[in-house]
C-alpha cells in the first residue's frame, strides 16, 4: 500500500508540472523599456498589468537598471498597463490585447509631475511580436464562432494557410468528417512530426498519419478560448518541427459565464439542382448530406473570487 501510495503521489506531482513546463506556449507577456523625456532609462518604475483575464486582477513587476521590465505568464485577453514612479506622472497604456505566445511590446515615456496628471496613450495593440522567433497562427473564438463548421483537427488544418489534413480524404468541410483523428502536414512536413496539445500539455502519443490503432484526444470545442498553430521556427519548449497545434481553454476568470453554440445541416438545406450548361457537359448529381448537427454549452466562473 505504501509503494502504491508513492507512485500515487509521483503521477500527481508529474500531471501538475507538465502543463508548467510548456506555459510558454499557452500564455502570453508584456516588455518594454521605460525612460524619462529626456530619452534617459528609469530603473524601479512600478509595472502593473490588469485584465479581467487575471484571477488577481493585476501583475506587478519593476524595471531593472536599464529600465527594461518583462511581465510573463499572462493569459490571452485585453490588458493595461501603468507605469508609477515617485516625482513622475504616472503612464497608462491601454487596449493591449494579448493572445498565446505572443509578447507585446509597451514603452514608456514618463515626464516630471504629480499623481494627477495621468498620461494615457491607447490605440491599436502591438501585432509584431520581437522577444520570439517563432511563427505562429492565432485563430481566436471570435473568428471560430462566426465560421460554419466544427472545430476538428481536420477543419483546423483548413483554415491554415498551407496546411492540409495528413490522413487522406480527410478534408473537413462544414464538419462532414466528424471527430476522425488526422494530424496537419504544413509545407512538406511529416504528419507525424507534430504535436497536439491541451493548454501546452502533450494528449496523445500519436498525432500523425492516420490509420491503425491510435490514442487519441479529442477536446471538447465548447472549452476552446484560441488555437495556436506552428507555421515556422517553433520555440525551445516545442518537441518536434511539425505543425505543433495547442488549445488554449477558455478561462472563466471572476466573472460567471455561460457560452453555447449550435451547427445544423441535412439534405433539406444542400443544393441539388445543376444548370443546364454543366448537365449538358456530363455532370451528375452527388450524394448529399444528410444530416450533420454539433451543439455545446459550457460554464465557467471562479471557484472562490478572485482566488481561484
Amino acid at each position: 500500500m505504501a509503494q502504491e501510495r508513492r507512485w500515487g503521489w509521483v503521477l500527481v506531482t508529474a500531471l501538475l508540472l507538465v502543463p508548467q513546463l510548456s506555459a510558454a506556449q499557452t500564455t502570453g507577456g508584456i516588455a518594454g523599456t521605460v525612460k524619462d523625456t529626456s530619452g534617459a532609462v528609469l530603473p524601479g518604475v512600478t509595472v502593473e498589468a490588469a485584465s479581467p483575464a487575471l484571477i488577481e486582477k493585476v501583475r506587478t513587476v519593476v524595471t531593472d537598471g536599464q529600465g527594461n521590465y518583462k511581465i510573463t505568464d499572462l493569459r490571452p485577453g485585453p490588458y493595461t498597463v501603468t507605469f508609477t514612479l515617485t516625482g513622475f506622472a504616472p503612464f497608462k497604456r491601454e487596449g493591449i490585447v494579448l493572445t498565446s505566445g505572443f509578447t507585446a511590446a509597451a514603452n514608456a515615456e514618463m515626464k516630471v509631475g504629480g499623481l494627477e496628471e495621468t498620461v494615457t496613450v491607447s490605440g491599436a495593440s502591438p501585432i509584431v511580436d520581437i522577444q520570439n522567433t517563432r511563427t505562429q497562427q492565432v485563430m481566436k473564438s471570435e473568428t471560430l464562432n462566426s465560421l460554419p463548421g466544427t472545430r476538428s483537427v481536420a477543419a483546423m488544418a483548413s483554415l491554415t494557410l498551407g496546411a492540409i489534413p495528413s490522413s487522406a480524404g480527410r478534408n473537413d468541410v462544414g464538419g462532414d468528417k466528424g471527430e476522425l483523428s488526422s494530424g496537419i502536414l504544413l509545407h512538406g512536413s511529416r504528419g507525424d512530426d507534430g504535436r497536439l496539445n491541451y493548454d501546452g500539455m502533450n494528449t496523445n502519443v500519436f498525432f500523425g498519419n492516420g490509420g491503425g490503432q491510435q490514442r487519441v484526444f479529442v477536446f471538447n470545442s465548447v472549452s476552446i478560448e484560441e488555437v495556436v498553430i506552428d507555421t515556422g521556427t517553433s520555440s525551445a519548449e516545442t518537441e518536434t518541427g511539425g505543425a505543433n497545434m495547442n488549445i488554449v481553454p477558455k478561462d472563466g476568470g471572476n466573472n460567471l459565464s455561460v457560452y453555447g453554440t449550435a451547427n445544423f445541416t441535412n439534405s433539406s438545406l444542400s443544393a441539388k439542382a445543376i444548370p443546364d450548361a454543366l448537365a449538358k457537359r456530363g455532370v451528375q448529381p452527388t450524394a448529399s448530406v444528410k444530416h450533420i448537427w454539433d451543439y455545446g454549452v459550457g460554464v465557467g466562473g471562479p471557484i472562490r473570487q478572485d482566488k481561484i
